[in-house]
């Protein structure tokens, strides 16, 4: 835990650098040169500043023993970070569309940017792909689902400067600024869009379900593997951080031994594990084969599956 702690901190540490000597370039020769376009590229180059910030402090947190009060530990900091981000990525993009929106209606008139908004692109370009490189084999190498969705984060920021940049291209050779202006509106769209798919997404997790559903034929067939246990039925699954709580219930036959059925009730917790990646913990409930019992609110079966999902 305390090298993985280490690796997360290091990582936020070089993308706050990376993402805040680029972030700083965009925003001065944006400003500069007069392109809005670069500018806007700047300011979400900003966000992922903030982003790295937030990260590193949360690298922190998840790693925390568990507590009294957080029995379940402090992985579902990612979570709650992520849900943070959003808006202020959010309210990012607003602040850019509104600006952008009232140069476009009020017309004002506007001069072709200089050729040093076309240069800090192209060195932009390049510094995000490092940078989204180096997150996603740290976020692999770590399991760590913060540094990947920064990493893929990262990636979607290299598809906006070649949009900035094919756009710069257009307002040259077509002497017209004006362009320059629409490419910063439709990037300003883009991070609003952005910023409430990170909100949506966040929210399977706050609400203790899997963006997975195929996790519950998963368990099934690991149940189905172990002899002995019979009809998994009132599974449920839940994520903290980006790992798996897993509780079931399973029939046995009520003639055998405790000792026995403990056994196997701990075959079926490694065949799960076999299974699926990321398993936090596994609750596993006994009950007498044939046993008759009141229909569940909770939980899937072989019988449901396909509903609840």
């Amino acid at each position: 835990m305390d090298r993985r702690e280490q690796i997360l901190i290091h990582t936020s540490w070089i993308s706050i650098i990376g993402n805040t000597i680029l972030s700083l370039s965009k925003i001065i020769i944006g400003i500069l040169s007069g392109s809005l376009a670069v500018l806007g590229d700047g300011i979400d180059s900003a966000t992922d500043v903030i982003t790295s910030i937030v990260i590193l402090y949360t690298s922190r947190i998840i790693t925390r023993p568990p507590t009294t009060k957080y029995a379940f530990g402090f992985e579902k900091a990612d979570t709650v970070a992520t849900k943070l981000l959003s808006f202020i990525i959010f309210f990012a993009g607003i602040e850019m569309f509104i600006s952008t929106f009232k140069g476009l209606i009020y017309a004002e008139e506007r001069e072709l940017p200089t050729m040093m908004a076309i240069y800090v692109t192209v060195f932009s370009i390049f510094g995000k792909i490092i940078l989204s490189v180096y997150q996603y084999r740290q976020g692999k190498k770590t399991n760590s689902s913060m540094l990947i969705a920064n990493a893929k984060n990262m990636k979607m920021d290299i598809f906006i400067s070649f949009g900035v940049l094919f756009g710069l291209f257009f307002t040259f050779v077509l002497n017209a600024p004006w362009l320059d202006s629409v490419t910063g509106l439709l990037i300003s769209i883009y991070i609003i869009k952005t910023s409430v798919e990170l909100f949506i997404d966040t929210n399977v997790a706050l609400m203790d379900g899997v963006k997975d559903t195929s996790i519950y034929n998963q368990i099934i067939k690991a149940v189905e593997l172990v002899p002995g246990a019979i009809n998994p039925h009132r599974i449920r699954s839940r994520l903290l951080g980006n790992m798996y709580i897993i509780g079931l219930d399973i029939e046995m036959d009520g003639n055998i031994p405790l000792y026995e059925a403990h056994e196997i009730a701990q075959e079926v917790e490694e065949s799960i594990k076999n299974e699926i990646d990321n398993v936090y913990d596994i609750i596993v409930h006994i009950e007498p084969l044939g046993v008759k019992h009141p229909e569940e609110k909770f939980g899937v079966d072989k019988n449901n599956l396909s509903s609840n999902s």
